[in-house]
Order: structure tokens, then C-alpha cells, then sequence
């Protein structure tokens, strides 16, 4: 299991169009990836769950990853956050 801190930079924060683009992404790999806020989380690829959280501009969310694949899904997951969040 590995894991990250990301600290939101979206002005609207997450929102459906980068959690969309988020769920489609993650789905490509085998390892679960999931995106913790305080005391609620959701996995990654359940789009409904991750716009619920309510994750807003300057929020940290803990993302975790955890499978076989996980060493390249955490490079790959904290570059779209980058580029997307």
C-alpha cells in the first residue's frame, strides 16, 4: 500500500468533470485507489462517492493505492491530481 497527501488547487474543488475523468482513469488498473478527506473516503472509481465527499479549493485528501500494480498507478494518479486538481 502506498499513499499520498494532495492538497486541492481546483478553485471549485473536486467537482464531476475531474472526478469523471478521475473514475475512468483508475479504472484502467488492477490496484484500488482511494481519496480520504477527514473521516469520510471513497474509492476512486465511484464517481458519486468521490463528488460526496464535498472536497473543496485548499482541502488535503489522502490518496491511497493498493494492489499489484500500485508503484506505477501512484506516479500516474499523482500526476493527473496535478495537472487536473
Amino acid at each position: 500500500m502506498q499513499s499520498f497527501d494532495y492538497v486541492i488547487k481546483d478553485e471549485v474543488g473536486i467537482h464531476a468533470r475531474p472526478a469523471g475523468q478521475l473514475a475512468k482513469e483508475v479504472k484502467k488498473y488492477e490496484s484500488t485507489v482511494t481519496i480520504k478527506k477527514g473521516d469520510k473516503s471513497a474509492v476512486a472509481t465511484k464517481l458519486m462517492a468521490v463528488m460526496g465527499m464535498g472536497v473543496k479549493c485548499g482541502d488535503t485528501v489522502t490518496v491511497t493505492v493498493e494492489g499489484a500494480d500500485e508503484e506505477a498507478v501512484v506516479a500516474e494518479v499523482k500526476a493527473f491530481f496535478e495537472n487536473n486538481l
